[in-house]
């Protein structure tokens, strides 16, 4: 019997499958490997960095956060098709991979959490948890991002400009890699980074508001812009579409309503107990707001605290 392939998700919006960027590559991989495979929604926990994640029958699980990342789990230990196999080898393979997994992929990430208003980043991640949850992890990514960036109250702009410069220098060369052809590599053959340059393009032409410098710097490339409509063509009829709730789940061929828990990579028996008692996720959701109100609380007390005696020294 053949294995299910199960890819769990964050829920659909934007007209996207779904608008998480790392979920959306693994779904676009899994479609150009023409692996049949389900498509579940996770609404409990949507802002795990464990998701995407996929499941392989029942015994065992990839998950987003291991160390190289859920496609080359789906390549490597998954057994789905290697799409970079004749590819990888070529002379800009690295160079591209890099733009994409650093100056593109930290673009992305700026806009949704600091360059914006934050509605994209919130209806992708957070939209599904209690207000006062959503709020708070908002807000603590927000700080995630500023400190992984060295961005601080006074070099903000000149950051912002460094961010947006090197996006629209990986734009220019991509765009020029891509020319005319179907793929970035090769005119009939996808490649992972395909998967992942086409979902950057996606939320950045959907997700993000009309006034967002890097939609605006993305839209300047015609090529780029074709590229992925294209993509977003093959998705839906592929059968990839948002369905109607984001609860559901869908596959290329069927739809079963499913809300799942990120499950362990060996399900116990002792774990599929508690996953049945979903009855705690409210209470759970309460101590979780409880404990992150006086961690912030406490955070920004210190913080001015650190401040008062810094402009005491002056």
């Amino acid at each position: 019997m053949a294995e299910v392939y199960t890819l769990v998700v964050r829920k659909p919006c934007f007209g996207l499958p779904t608008g998480c960027p790392q979920c959306l590559s693994s779904l676009i991989y899994l479609n150009f490997s023409q692996i049949p495979f389900q498509l579940d929604f996770h609404v409990n926990h949507p802002h795990s960095d464990k998701i995407p994640y996929i499941e392989v029958g029942d015994d065992y699980v990839a998950y987003n956060n291991e160390i190289e990342g859920i496609i080359e789990c789906l390549k490597k230990d998954v057994g789905v098709v290697d799409l970079d196999s004749e590819v990888s080898s070529l002379p800009d393979w690295i160079s591209i991979k890099a733009i994409l997994t650093t100056w593109l992929h930290d673009a992305l990430t700026y806009e949704l959490w600091v360059g914006s208003d934050g509605s994209s980043a919130n209806s992708i991640y957070y939209s599904d948890l209690p207000w006062p949850l959503g709020k708070i992890l908002y807000s603590h990514k927000v700080r995630w991002v500023k400190l992984k960036h060295g961005i601080t109250d006074d070099n903000a702009v000149v950051k912002k400009e460094e961010i947006y410069e090197r996006a629209n220098s990986a734009y220019g060369a991509l765009s020029k890699l891509l020319g005319e052809k179907n793929y970035l590599f090769d005119e009939s053959r996808p490649s992972s980074l395909d998967a992942i340059f086409l979902a950057h393009g996606l939320v950045a032409l959907q997700a993000l508001p009309e006034s967002s410098t890097l939609r605006i710097k993305f839209s300047e490339h015609d090529n780029l812009v074709r590229y992925v409509h294209k993509c977003k063509t093959e998705l839906k009829d592929a059968g990839t579409s948002p369905p109607s709730a984001p609860s559901g789940s869908r596959s290329q061929s069927t739809q079963r309503p499913k809300s799942k828990s990120i499950p362990k990579r060996e399900k116990t028996k002792e774990e599929k107990t508690l996953k049945r008692k979903g009855k705690y996720f409210v209470a759970a959701q309460l101590v979780a707001v409880v404990v992150f109100l006086t961690l912030m609380v406490t955070f920004d007390i210190t913080e001015g605290e650190v401040e008062d005696v810094d402009a005491g020294e002056y």
